[in-house]
C-alpha cells in the first residue's frame, strides 16, 4: 500500500532556515539525503519533493461558479506544506515508523523546529473505489 508522508512547516521555520549556519544546514540535507536513500535501498521509496517558498503558491477557488486565483502567501494558513515522500510499504504502521525518523531531524538548538516539527501520514487511494465515503 502507498502512503504520504507531508511534512510541514510554518513561513517563520522556512525563513529561520535561512539563518542557519552552514554545518546546521549540511546536517540537515544530510540527514534528508540518508533518509531518502534508506527508503531507495528498501524498495519502498516511491517519490519525494520539497516545494518552493509559500510566496510562490497559488490558490485557486470557485466564487460564484468562476476561478479566482490568489497568490500566496496566505496570512490565515500558519502551517503549509513544504515537501512530502510517498512510500509504498506493508502497513500503515511501517509508514509511521518510517515517518517517525524525522522526528531526530537535525535542526540548531536555538530553533522553532524542533518544538513545532509535525508530519501527516495518509493512505493514497488507487481509485475511487478506495475512498471511504
Amino acid at each position: 500500500m502507498k502512503y504520504m508522508i507531508m511534512m510541514f512547516g510554518s513561513q517563520k521555520d522556512l525563513d529561520g532556515i535561512g539563518t542557519w549556519n552552514a554545518d546546521d544546514v549540511k546536517a540537515l540535507h544530510e540527514f534528508m539525503t540518508e533518509w531518502n536513500n534508506d527508503l531507495v535501498e528498501s524498495g519502498e521509496f516511491v517519490d519525494a519533493q520539497g516545494l518552493s517558498q509559500p510566496a510562490h503558491a497559488r490558490r485557486v477557488s470557485l466564487r460564484d461558479g468562476a476561478p479566482v486565483v490568489t497568490d500566496g502567501p496566505y496570512a490565515e494558513t500558519q502551517e503549509v506544506l513544504v515537501g512530502y515522500t510517498t512510500v509504498d510499504c506493508v502497513s500503515y504502521d511501517r509508514a509511521t515508523e518510517i515517518a517517525a525518523r524525522l522526528a531526530d531531524i537535525p535542526h540548531p538548538e536555538d530553533s522553532d523546529l524542533g518544538r513545532e516539527w509535525y508530519v501527516d501520514i495518509r493512505p493514497c487511494a488507487d481509485g475511487f473505489e478506495d475512498l471511504e465515503l
